[in-house]
């Protein structure tokens, strides 16, 4: 979490309807990236908060003739301008609503199936964890990630602003779900040595969480459970996946419920048909809930930027 601003300047200006306080704060926030501040500057009449505008180091590139500090100050010294010369036009403006978030369904199991395959091996193993999880009395919905409009991570660092991804799409409520979510599964193929691409693009959005969850707090987010699966024969075959998937959940703090493996598809024809593969499935999801939420040990913290 971050520590309290400092003030940096504070102005004044007096209108018809009162009194108009422009303060501009900063923090420090290095504990989430080297050298990172973010900026604040927030317009109040009274106690009423009218507009808030906020940016932070790491949106600027090393091409751009700017920096957070001076982009603040330009902000400040427009927003004075404005509610001098025209304050009614300039004032709706900041109160204008936010955009509505993608919808948020909650359950006590969250899969997300990382294959664009509907009917693969990754939907069977979905439809295990599925179907042992409702046998014990949890709700559970599975996420089609292929199946979604979801925009790349552009690297702007703004969510480290607001906890929000500047992006409003479908990404805001898987983020909604697995923050509401008992038990994360992450089912995924090896696609070339690695993760598919839209399972990537859902990690590397996961950012917006990270930022959420370290600058405005929240309950704590659900251990996750690793289903994989390869065609071809070796547990080497699963190293960079493996390593994409645990370098962002242990970003974000989130610990280990297991991990499956299952390899050598291409000669067994479907997980269906791997011995006792699916009774780990079922027993990973039932001792989970069994433990009452209990899990292993934290997995390894790393930052995907």
């Amino acid at each position: 979490m971050a520590e309290g601003p400092d003030l940096i300047q504070e102005r004044e200006v007096e209108t018809a309807e009162g009194t108009y306080a422009l303060r501009l704060s900063s923090e420090d926030l290095s504990f989430l990236y080297p050298g990172m501040h973010r900026y604040t500057l927030r317009l109040t009449l009274g106690d009423a908060v009218i507009g808030t505008f906020r940016t932070n180091t790491y949106e600027y590139s090393p091409t751009v003739p700017l920096n957070a500090a001076d982009a603040a100050r330009k902000k400040m010294d427009e927003w004075e301008t404005a509610l001098v010369t025209s304050r009614e036009r300039f004032l709706p403006l900041l109160t204008r609503p936010a955009p509505l978030a993608a919808p948020i369904h909650t359950t006590d199991v969250v899969v997300i199936q990382g294959s664009p395959r509907p009917d693969g091996n990754c939907s069977i193993y979905a439809s295990w964890v599925v179907d042992e999880g409702r046998r014990i009395g949890r709700s559970v919905q599975v996420i089609y990630i292929d199946d979604l409009a979801i925009r790349p991570c552009i690297g702007c660092y703004r969510c480290y602003n607001t906890g929000l991804c500047t992006f409003r799409d479908d990404m805001a409520g898987i983020i909604g779900a697995v923050r509401a979510a008992s038990l994360l599964v992450i089912c995924s193929p090896v696609y070339t040595g690695t993760v598919p691409g839209g399972l990537k693009t859902v990690l590397d959005r996961f950012q917006a969480l990270h930022a959420g969850q370290n600058l405005f707090g929240g309950r704590p987010l659900p251990p996750a459970l690793l289903c994989a699966v390869c065609g071809r024969s070796g547990m080497e075959n699963f190293a960079c996946l493996r390593e994409v998937i645990r370098s962002c959940l242990g970003n974000l703090g989130i610990r280990g419920a297991g991990e499956i493996y299952a390899d050598g598809m291409d000669r067994t024809g479907g997980i269906g048909e791997v011995e006792g593969l699916e009774e780990r499935v079922r027993t990973a999801v039932r001792d989970f809930f069994a433990r009452k939420g209990g899990s292993g040990p934290p997995l390894q913290r790393k930052t995907n930027h």
